[in-house]
């Protein structure tokens, strides 16, 4: 259980799909991030624009450290843009700022599958941090109960990244969709926004995938799944 290579066999596609997409968001982000905007605003403006145009008035813009750390807290109504991003003028910029926002505005219409994964993120997060331990002790001492509620706290992972999947490509098409109505960019530009936005969805999906196939795994070594026990 402790080193199995057949886990990192199962696993192998999902870890090859994150790969590749964290290449093509590395990628696709710093090819965009060399075409300025024709608008020329930076990320912070792009964002502040689109809040401004979709009567959100109360939600804050600050800069956060770090690569590609943009988010959106829900719970303290802040949109919290990289460095490269606040300041940024490219369509990389305006891309991500504007997904970030796409957020925030799934909050203020009160988006279903944003609220069901906020309120899973939670319970998620213990999941992931102790199925693992309910997994090997079940396993280990042959308690196939402990095995099962090892399972059942990682279903609540595969559940988060499955929620999130409708959650972030919905973000991508308003970014887009508020970037052209509102004369942001143009059509032109929106081509070079969707390789970032799309890039960055794979990442998800990969993440996903991987969070499936451990699932599988785990269930087939606890002898839930035609597996064995040992």
């Amino acid at each position: 259980m402790f080193f199995d290579p057949l886990y990192l066999l199962i696993i192998l596609p999902g870890v090859l799909l994150a790969l590749y997409a964290s290449l093509k968001v590395k990628s696709s982000f710093a090819r965009a991030s060399a075409i300025p905007s024709q608008a020329g605003w930076t990320g912070g403006q792009v964002a502040q624009a689109i809040l401004d145009a979709e009567g959100i008035a109360d939600v804050q813009i600050e800069p956060v450290q770090g690569y590609l750390s943009d988010h959106y807290d829900p719970r303290a109504k802040v949109l919290r843009l990289s460095p490269d991003v606040y300041r940024g003028r490219s369509l990389a910029a305006a891309g991500v700022a504007a997904h970030e926002v796409g957020h925030a505005i799934q909050h203020a219409h009160g988006y279903g599958p944003l609220a069901v994964r906020n309120a899973v993120v939670p319970v998620a997060s213990i999941g992931s941090s102790l199925s693992w331990v309910f997994i090997i002790i079940g396993i280990g001492m042959a308690l196939q109960t402990l095995a099962i509620i090892g399972c059942a706290l990682f279903t609540l992972v595969v559940i988060f990244q499955v929620v999130n999947l409708p959650v972030e490509f919905n973000a991508s098409r308003r970014a887009r969709q508020v970037l052209l109505v509102n004369g942001i960019v143009g059509t032109d530009e929106d081509h070079e926004i969707g390789r970032v936005l799309n890039a960055a969805a794979m990442t998800y999906v990969a993440a996903t995938l991987t969070a499936i196939l451990t699932l599988l795994y785990y269930l087939w070594r606890s002898g839930l799944l035609g597996g064995r026990r040992d």
